[in-house]
């Protein structure tokens, strides 16, 4: 263990930005102050960066997880201002400019929280244990495992009731993840499940969508969650629109609107709440669980703390509900809150952060995805190829890229995957992977 204090913390006498959170937030933000007159120390519980939009083509066995990460350090080779820590934030002490850390205590000038999000359970303990969220990549490989030894048992168990359980999938949540999950599961049991599970039918699977609003996709255009709709149904997937999980025992999972599903497989998709590390007053916490803040991001009664991305909420009255808590959000709050801290440095004066909204995607399968960019809807093919570009070159390192390249390449023209791997074995009783579990 170790201390950074006031005194030791650098031999610059520039002032230290610490930012909490490699995500996309926080990586743009010191990308940014590349050449500003300050030392950037960069905090985060994994030393690497994730590309949550993939998360479910891991979950599902399309691509390999390490293809979605990339090392923190990697990205900031050549940033002379830049450093890093593996370290998980225990709490922020505002009163003398410091965070407690699992290595330490670290000062800082300035304080960037940018810890993202993560799956809101809305305070059902039960659902929490035995659903299955997938906000990271050990989740995802987690959900990967799951489904994988629940057809493998499907095979064998001669338990008919069971077998049903094994070979329902239910997905909660109606937005992009969950749509896009949906389509996945729906494209496996079409192109794979016979192909690969000698003696499973792809009419022993089910696939369910339950969305709590009135229509998928709520985020986008009418057109958009019609089409949605449309390729799902037309893919053979459920869907219970305005629809609440109310429990889920591991077995039953029962729904607002009277129906009961036997199920093995929730997948949880219906919401996300702010990561807000302790030391921030439960009075600057709004809605979602998210830290509000001021036009420059900056957190409400304090002049050096600031807050951007999921876990942050500028409430004003053509945002009532903060912006939206999407990557393209994260990375212009980065951008923008290191020109601001630029002209704090200098006594000069901010700008209100200014969103720009570059539009929306979501596949819903081979061939089909839904694209809103302004005025301009369209769905199909060619919204299916944009977003496959669009994330194609928003993955971090050339490496990467490629990987996922060839197996989009291999995937498309086989119609399978080779990375449907049970690398570690899912405890169901426990929820956890056998060797964590040890």
């Amino acid at each position: 263990m170790f201390t950074v204090t006031s005194e030791d913390k650098t031999n610059s006498s520039r002032p230290r930005v610490v930012i909490v959170g490699g995500g996309f937030g926080g990586l743009a933000l010191a990308q940014k102050l590349k050449n500003a007159p300050v030392d950037i120390l960069l905090l985060d519980k994994h030393n690497y960066h994730t590309f949550q939009p993939l998360l479910y083509q891991v979950a599902i066995g399309s691509i390999e997880a390490d293809s979605i990460g990339f090392p923190i350090r990697r990205i900031f080779t050549k940033q002379n201002n830049f450093s890093f820590n593996l370290a998980e934030v225990q709490k922020v002490n505002p009163e003398d400019n410091t965070i407690s850390t699992d290595v330490g205590t670290i000062h800082y000038d300035y304080l960037v929280i940018a810890t993202g999000s993560n799956t809101n359970f809305f305070g059902n303990e039960q659902i929490e244990h035995f659903a299955m969220p997938m906000k990271n990549i050990p989740e995802a490989l987690n959900l990967r495992s799951l489904i994988l030894q629940n057809l493998e048992t499907a095979l064998v168990t001669t338990d008919m009731r069971e077998k049903f359980a094994l070979m329902t999938f239910v997905v909660v949540g109606g937005g992009p993840t969950g749509v896009e999950l949906s389509g996945a599961l729906a494209e496996m049991r079409h192109l794979i499940l016979g192909k690969d599970y000698h003696g499973l039918s792809k009419y022993d699977m089910r696939v369910y969508l339950v969305e709590g609003k009135d229509r998928l996709l709520a985020a986008m255009s009418p057109q958009a969650s019609e089409k949605a709709k449309k390729f799902l149904t037309d893919a053979d997937v459920t869907i219970f629109n305005s629809a609440h999980v109310q429990s889920y025992d591991g077995f039953y999972l029962t729904i607002d609107n009277g129906k009961t599903i036997k199920t093995r497989n929730v997948l949880w998709a219906a919401g996300v709440k702010g990561e807000v590390p302790d030391g921030i007053p439960a009075e600057t916490i709004t809605r979602g669980n998210r830290i509000q803040t001021d036009e420059i991001n900056r957190v409400k009664g304090y002049q050096n703390i600031f807050a951007i991305g999921d876990v942050s909420a500028i409430i004003t009255p053509e945002t009532p509900n903060g912006h939206p808590g999407v990557a393209p959000t994260a990375i212009q709050q980065g951008q923008w809150l290191a020109k601001n801290l630029v002209h704090l440095i200098k006594n000069e004066p901010t700008k209100p952060f200014i969103y720009k909204d570059k539009g929306s995607l979501a596949t819903i399968g081979r061939n089909q995805a839904v694209a809103d960019l302004g005025k301009l809807r369209f769905q199909g093919f060619f919204a299916w190829l944009l977003w496959g570009v669009v994330h194609l070159m928003s993955l971090a390192g050339f490496a990467n890229k490629g990987i996922i390249f060839f197996s989009w390449f291999l995937n498309y023209f086989t119609k399978n995957s080779d990375n449907r791997l049970i690398i570690r074995s899912f405890n169901t009783e426990t929820r956890r992977t056998n060797e964590a579990s040890k």
